[in-house]
């Protein structure tokens, strides 16, 4: 390795790790060092993660296909039949390296490359946008994927924490900080977390696409760098609190979804409003109390302000403003509800086009062909303009029936 190249990445290195970004005034990293009975968080640590998550990839993949794939089948989830775009290389040409979604002009001129109707062409965009969206298949098995992990992760953090004394007094997440053992079963709990939000971020390009993608984004991003921080800062306590509220309101969304597909509307208009009163409870009112007022105003009674106290609040700010971007979104759908008295489609998915535009195309066709079959009926002498009789012998009656003169 080049000479400069070495000796700018040790420097890079020395600057990033100094105590006074990580750990409070008057502790220094010689005051954490390891012995054979304790054991501090380390930085290397965080990097078992992303084999971790490239195995979660990897059991999720034959999670869906040897079981919820063939439970959607059971539960009677079916696809949806769409048409399909027929062949266009000029048009598939476009949709390929411009837009998917052409303007007005663009169909024009589109239309007349092809010399086809403009209504046509906007039909074969929208097909194949459609034939891009995901299947309810697809949907239902990742729901199923995310419901299992979230059932499993949210009882594992009970399971770890029922005995722990800071899930009871939230001052007890700072008794002796920095100079927290970390214990094995936190270890693990942090490891299944990272790699969990981790190998979402592996499968983003293939899974559902809502209409909060970049929030959801934000979301993971902010989510792995607030983990990874927090153990590297040994905020190990305050972060299992944030994973066990975070995952108490996904269990219940996950099974609405999945109940969604199976078109059980009762049965998903009911835990709907569970998960609801549990997302906004969590999310609006423990998390702030719990989290926010905890490292803002109690962790100030150990220690004075530093860096890594300033950096890990701001990423928990971050993630109580999406909770509140969520939450206007949930609140929304439950006006809708108690107005309307059932629920709407979910407004973060990213519903297909195809319903109402080919409904539509289809009454067009109708009227024309009415009106052409009208024509036709007029000009071979059924009616005349003069109101004169008919040139047959037979009178046309108002139910549809004739009569011989």
């Amino acid at each position: 390795m080049n000479p400069d190249i070495s000796r700018m990445a040790r420097s890079l290195y020395e600057w990033l790790w100094q105590h006074e970004f990580w750990l409070p005034p008057g502790i220094t990293w010689e005051d954490m060092q390891e012995s054979e009975d304790t054991h501090y968080p380390q930085p290397r640590d965080l990097l078992l993660s992303i084999p971790f998550a490239l195995i979660l990839v990897v059991i999720r993949y034959a999670f869906e296909r040897a079981v919820a794939l063939p439970l959607s089948t059971k539960l009677g989830v079916r696809d949806k039949q769409r048409p399909k775009a027929q062949p266009n290389p000029v048009l598939e040409t476009f949709y390929s390296t411009r837009r998917k979604n052409p303007g007005e002009r663009e169909l024009l001129s589109l239309a007349k490359q092809c010399d086809l109707p403009v209504r046509k062409v906007e039909k074969w965009f929208r097909r194949r946008r459609n034939m891009e969206r995901p299947s309810l298949s697809k949907k239902f098995s990742e729901a199923c994927w995310r419901f299992t992990f979230y059932i499993i992760s949210f009882f594992t953090g009970l399971a770890v924490l029922y005995d722990k004394p800071w899930l009871w007094d939230h001052r007890e997440c700072w008794t002796g900080y920095p100079q927290q053992p970390l214990q094995p079963s936190l270890f693990w709990y942090y490891m299944l977390e990272l790699s969990f939000y981790w190998s979402l971020v592996f499968t983003l390009p293939f899974d559902v696409k809502r209409k909060d993608f970049k929030e959801q984004i934000v979301h993971h991003a902010a989510t792995i760098f607030l983990i990874s921080f927090s153990y590297c800062a040994n905020y190990i306590r305050i972060g299992t609190l944030v994973m066990v509220i975070h995952d108490a309101s996904d269990c219940f969304l996950e099974p609405t979804k999945i109940f969604n597909y199976m078109k059980w509307k009762k049965t998903c208009d009911s835990l709907f409003m569970i998960f609801s009163a549990v997302f906004l409870i969590s999310r609006l009112v423990i998390y702030p109390y719990t989290v926010l007022y905890n490292t803002y105003y109690y962790s100030m009674e150990i220690f004075q302000p530093f860096f890594g106290y300033y950096f890990v609040n701001v990423l928990l700010i971050i993630l109580q403003l999406l909770h509140v971007f969520w939450s206007c979104l949930i609140i929304h759908m439950v006006y809708k509800f108690i107005l309307q008295g059932t629920m709407e489609k979910d407004m973060r998915s990213d519903t297909e086009e195809s319903d109402k535009d080919e409904e539509r195309d289809k009454i067009r066709e109708k009227e024309k062909n009415g009106i052409t079959y009208f024509s036709n009926v007029t000009s071979n002498g059924y009616i005349q303009r003069n109101g004169s009789e008919p040139l047959n012998n037979r009178a046309h009656l108002a139910n549809g029936h004739t009569k011989e003169r």
